[in-house]
């Protein structure tokens, strides 16, 4: 199976030399770990970002969801090590916390799911986690980076052949033997290929309306003597119109607390109302907040789940392509952008080591990396549907609400089946493909296991 293929962690044995200079539109996680695929092909690696960067773990101001909760989920640390051997060791020595099975709980309106029994999650604020990925990235030789803004890009021969960028008033260019859009969400890959006479991906948006509070508390304690250091709690109705939080031990001696709701509710954006809100949540809620603030509430709105399709166009530039949130980004409580990111590295090595005809467009890279975006598309999807009037102004289709049922029966005898439990976590750790989830027998057990312990709760039963 292609995604089982692009998740394995050995490193590639031949990496051919292929180009002189290769350049990345943005220093996201993204385009971090694909400048570290690059650096495998290229004299030259050159990652040019707008914001101000630094490996110090301050926040970048074009990348306002940063300050909200992210994981680092086992199927993206996993990539990460098989880049930088050694990366958990050396972020858990600059402060993250790698969180042990026993000390991770998953609530389902009030209920406690059935345990993961096996792999840890390193957590710490995106900030941070970036920054590490980053000071990993910028270790390597012939891998810079500059603060600029990239305005287009010119082709010849139907490929890409150089960018242009600015650095304060001065307008630059620099020949480009290769080029990855990881420039986010508000990428201008389209525009300019499309003027330069190619297809424009299409751009499938799903409605999603979510709003974030996420504030950050002191914690005086080690995280390894904490009986929980990292908890989710989804919510089904709640009285406060709360839909799910997030609740990690970070860096620098502190908790982390996000709340999120759908439209038309608000999560609390006072100090004094989210704490009261958290009373209400499981007890690990109730002690984050206790303590002294550090971080002041900030609030994210995502109106939307976008994914732009490469997989299908007919006339695209050869020798670029997108990855990250270019591509595809999702409802960001799934956490599933940064280990998408490190698969869009696997597939961007898998292609390059593939001896690729350069002339043409990358469609073998397209075809990879539309696995890994269908797989963590289907897993959110799923879990939004319910709240979904409209897909691109129409109807959710069909196959978006059979996953959605499918994926309720299965998250719902997570509470009383380990074997169930097992097979969830694997897929939303991306470990393993959500199609796992849609086998028959799966789903049966799923369904016979809720209707045995409805019936037994309705009895008095357990």
């Amino acid at each position: 199976m292609v995604f089982d293929r692009l998740t394995r962690t050995d490193r590639p044995v031949h990496t051919p030399v292929l180009f002189d200079t290769a350049c990345v539109l943005g220093g996201s996680v993204a385009g971090l770990l694909a400048a570290r695929v690059l650096a495998d092909h290229s004299r030259r690696v050159l990652i040019i970002e707008r914001d101000v960067t630094d490996t110090e773990g301050q926040g970048r101001t074009g990348v306002p969801q940063d300050r909200q909760g992210h994981v680092l989920l086992p199927g993206g640390r996993a990539q990460i090590e098989r880049w930088f051997p050694g990366f958990t060791g050396t972020t858990q020595d600059c402060g993250g916390v790698l969180v042990r099975p026993d000390q991770q709980a998953v609530y389902l309106d009030g209920r406690q799911q059935m345990p993961n029994r096996e792999t840890a999650i390193l957590t710490g604020t995106r900030p941070f986690l970036e920054s590490r990925i980053r000071a990993h990235v910028l270790d390597l030789p012939y891998v810079s980076t500059i603060s600029a803004q990239v305005t287009g890009l010119a082709f010849r021969d139907d490929a890409v052949h150089s960018v242009r960028y600015t650095v304060g008033r001065d307008e630059r260019t620099v020949n480009a033997d290769f080029v990855v859009d990881a420039m986010g969400r508000s990428s201008k890959l389209s525009d300019w290929v499309e003027r330069a006479g190619f297809q424009r991906p299409p751009l499938q948006r799903l409605r999603t309306d979510i709003n974030y509070a996420t504030a950050l508390f002191d914690r005086p304690r080690d995280p390894d003597e904490l009986p929980l250091s990292c908890a989710l709690a989804r919510f089904d109705g709640s009285p406060d119109g709360l839909a799910l939080g997030g609740v990690v031990a970070v860096e620098a001696g502190q908790w982390l607390v996000m709340l999120m709701s759908y439209e038309p509710n608000r999560p609390p954006s006072s100090i004094d109302a989210f704490r009261a809100t958290c009373a209400k949540l499981p007890p690990i809620y109730r002690h984050a907040v206790s303590g002294t603030v550090t971080r002041e509430i900030e609030t994210y709105r995502q109106a939307d789940s976008r994914r732009r399709d490469f997989s299908g166009l007919t006339h695209f530039p050869a020798r670029v392509v997108s990855v990250g949130d270019a591509v595809a980004s999702f409802n960001p409580i799934h956490g599933q952008g940064m280990s998408s990111a490190s698969l869009h590295a696997s597939c961007l090595s898998e292609y390059l080591t593939s001896a690729p005809q350069l002339s043409r467009p990358a469609r073998g890279f397209f075809d990879l990396q539309a696995v890994v975006t269908d797989a963590a598309w289907m897993m959110s999807a799923g879990e939004d549907a319910a709240r979904l009037d409209a897909v691109a102004g129409v109807d959710a289709p069909e196959y978006i609400a059979r996953q959605r049922r499918n994926l309720e029966q299965v998250l719902r005898a997570t509470l009383v089946d380990q074997s169930i439990t097992d097979a969830f976590n694997n897929v939303s750790f991306m470990l393993a493909h959500p199609s796992t989830l849609t086998d028959e027998d799966l789903v049966e057990r799923a369904i016979a296991v809720n209707q045995i312990h409805t019936t037994g709760r309705q009895m008095g039963i357990g």
